[in-house]
């Protein structure tokens, strides 16, 4: 072969330092493409075998990675097709533009390396992030080819040579600048090759690793056993999500999460996804243990390209609520080189978006009809998960209603239709509205959850993060059906009956209660209010309209528009002052000192009750209650 000089075809040499300083910033990116491109090259041999093309051994697919840092070299190395002195010309020598002016205009537009890589054909060229010089080494596994040498140091300027490769395959050899001499370190390579070559289809070898062998017997016929050095295959080339599930055990996914999570609790179950039309998907989706907790780490779901790891921001992929899900997802429809621009305009990504969301809606419904009791064992790990998915994606919500289950305070779960059934009698208005109670914390609101239930009212728990929201939905989609949280109002005015309590204070006695207590509570937050109440309700009971704590509610979770407005008014609560109750007529034939000291300890017992006694008032309320009872 005659040696040869040339000009890599990009027509300006000012394109390589371009490169370098507008992919350094995710320059790990270049060992990924590498060996990506080995491992393509390894199965192409297969391929081209068996199509009849080639007819020596081929023997197993193997990509090695070494490092040398005397040297300050690394080595990605393949027994794949090669390539002959043409083909070098052809592949390696063509970038896909045409100049500078061209690669600044365009990468204007990109959004990150993988994109300007993928949009340029820039995949063998990221080797320049971290080399000052890259030789390849190749041999074609073409009859007859002759082995070749190119080299080339970061200027357009490259020479081919006659190679010195004697079997076939392709050996490229990073020559590693000054920058990037961390790249040099053994354990710096084992977590880029951990990260995006740990399931590649072919044996990715790294170094060396110890392992134990016999070595014949001792003086007692004992085995003995010597450490070798063999070779480090650091990747799995047949992970779960490439087979069947007929050919595997709930062991063998309980096996692979904890290779995806070692430090992780067991998942709930999961979901095994197969599809080959309209596109192509592979992929394993565990449900963890939520524990109520919505602020659990997102970006646990990894996307692959054909078992080569793309990234693990997959929301344009995933719908928004599967995100608590973990995971692996492949699909050789999604490019490597993708970019989130990608992500969110190719109608594949839409289609897989929601074939998941489909997939998961039916794994759900079928565990709940399969076994309705160990399905409600675990709603307390999944229901955050199902009701964020029936909030955000209305097809889910269709499917969900059916095995969306509400918990009441008695650990009853019902679904909507079933909750419908067990309170309509009870708990339906004058107006036919049905009325749904619920606390957020049963031991906080524990006075006001046992005086519904003394009027065989239920009460349910919504007591997750999203449940404000999730409440509103229900009322979106339930025909004449309200939500009320138990310390909203006073209970006759939480479910109004056609009967309604009278009582025998005159309107000159309700002005003198109405302005007693407005003295003693002297805050202008605190409306007064004289209801007529059962006797056996509390003196005096402190509410905050339903509308009013959703909107606070909504803004401490970063609701914006009204809620951020309502979130920055004062808090407004009722005082409803019963009069039916004897405290309240006692007050009026004790004296005026006597008078506010007794609707002062009545209003802070409504304030202990609701957990805002705090501080200096709550200190006065026992020293004022030691005077009382001494």
């Amino acid at each position: 072969m005659q040696k040869e000089k040339g000009t890599i075809s990009i027509n300006t040499e000012n394109i390589f330092p371009i490169i370098k300083k507008f992919l350094y910033s995710d320059n790990e990116i270049f060992l990924r493409e590498l060996v990506s491109n080995a491992v393509d090259a390894s199965q192409k041999m297969k391929r081209i075998s068996s199509l009849g093309h080639f007819s020596g051994e081929i023997g197993e697919p193997l990509v090695k990675v070494a490092v040398n840092s005397k040297a300050k070299t690394i080595t990605i190395s393949d027994n794949g097709i090669g390539m002959t002195a043409d083909e070098i010309k052809k592949y390696i020598n063509q970038v896909a533009f045409s100049g500078a002016t061209e690669f600044m205009e365009k990468f204007k537009e990109a959004k990150d390396a993988n994109e300007i890589i993928g949009r340029f054909g820039l995949g063998f060229y990221s080797s320049f992030m971290v080399a000052d010089k890259v030789e390849i080494q190749t041999l074609s596994y073409v009859d007859g080819a002759e082995a070749a040498r190119w080299i080339c140091d970061g200027s357009t300027s490259f020479e081919i040579s006659k190679g010195k490769r004697t079997e076939r395959g392709t050996d490229v050899i990073l020559y590693v600048n000054e920058e990037s001499i961390e790249f040099l370190q053994e354990h710096k390579l084992q977590s880029i090759l951990d990260k995006y070559a740990k399931f590649l289809p072919v044996p990715v070898q790294f170094g060396t690793k110890k392992q134990s062998v016999p070595d014949g017997e001792d003086k007692d016929g004992k085995p003995k056993y010597k450490s070798v050095d063999v070779d480090n295959i650091i990747n799995n080339t047949n992970p779960i999500w490439t087979k069947t599930p007929a050919d595997l055990k709930d062991e063998d996914y309980l096996s692979f999460y904890k290779e995806l999570y070692p430090f992780t609790e067991e998942p709930l179950f999961w979901i095994h996804l197969n599809v080959d039309y309209p596109f192509n998907l592979t992929g394993v989706l565990y449900f963890p243990k939520l524990k109520n907790d919505f602020e659990i780490q997102k970006n646990k779901i990894k996307l692959f390209s054909r078992q080569v790891f793309i990234t693990d921001e997959v929301k344009d992929i995933v719908p928004e609520f599967l995100l608590l899900l973990h995971g692996v997802i492949d699909s050789p429809d999604i490019p490597l080189n993708v970019s989130r621009s990608f992500l969110q305009a190719d109608s594949n990504v839409k289609k897989i978006n929601s074939y998941i969301s489909k997939k998961v809606a039916d794994k759900l419904s079928e565990l709940f009809k399969k076994d309705r009791k160990v399905y409600e064992s675990k709603w307390n790990d999944i229901g955050l998960f199902v009701k964020y998915g029936a909030i955000s994606d209305e097809k889910f919500y269709e499917k969900a209603k059916d095995f969306l289950l509400l918990t009441n305070t008695a650990e009853e779960h019902f679904t909507a239709e079933e909750y419908k059934l067990k309170v309509k009698d009870f708990q339906t208005d004058k107006n036919g509205q049905l009325i749904w109670l619920y606390t957020a914390n049963t031991e906080f609101h524990d006075s006001y959850v046992k005086a519904a239930q003394k009027k065989n009212y239920d009460v349910l728990l919504m007591n997750s993060p999203i449940d404000t929201h999730f409440i509103q939905q229900l009322e979106m989609k339930l025909e004449k059906t309200a939500l009320k949280r138990v310390d909203a109002d006073v209970l006759e005015k939480l479910i109004e009956k056609d009967e309604s309590l009278s009582h025998q204070l005159s309107e000159d006695e309700i002005s003198k209660v109405k302005a007693v207590f407005e003295k003693a509570i002297n805050n202008s937050n605190m409306k007064v209010e004289v209801e007529s109440l059962t006797s056996e309700s509390l003196p005096v009971s402190i509410t905050m309209e339903e509308w009013m704590r959703r909107m606070k509610d909504m803004s401490k979770m970063g609701g914006g528009g009204p809620m951020n407005f309502y979130g920055t008014m004062p808090d407004s609560y009722k005082v409803a002052v019963n009069a039916n109750h004897k405290l309240i007529a006692k007050i009026l034939t004790v004296d005026e000192a006597q008078q506010t000291i007794i609707a002062k300890q009545a209003f802070d017992l409504a304030l202990l009750a609701q957990g805002m006694l705090k501080g200096a008032d709550l200190t006065a309320f026992v020293e004022r209650s030691v005077e009382v009872i001494g």
